[in-house]
């Protein structure tokens, strides 16, 4: 088989095994939910799996382990004050260079 056959089946499970979670609610869920747990879930689960996909590598994209604490804390402690995105990511990355730095 040759590197194109190849690269070309590889896309094509690809955007089957991407497409069928996406499609399959839409075929199998036609009545609006009513369940409030259900649609409490459904409504977390984007940010559950952001933060699992990125709180780990927080801790890894330094050497120093103390910024990256010293950096979660910051970003925790604004983000629970609701402050904006951009301040959270701008002041987290700025005590992690201070830190860094020391």
């Amino acid at each position: 088989m040759s590197l194109y056959v190849r690269y070309f089946v590889a896309i094509v499970i690809m955007a089957l095994v991407t497409y069928i979670p996406r499609a399959l609610p839409l075929t199998l869920f036609t009545k609006q939910i009513k369940s409030r747990f259900v649609k409490s879930f459904l409504f977390y689960v984007p940010y559950a799996v952001l933060a699992s996909l990125t709180f780990p590598s927080i801790f890894y994209c330094t050497q120093n382990i103390y910024a990256a604490i010293v950096g979660t804390v910051v970003a925790l402690l604004l983000a629970f004050f609701e402050k904006s995105l951009v301040i959270v990511a701008a002041a987290s990355v700025l005590a992690m260079f201070l830190v860094n730095l020391l």
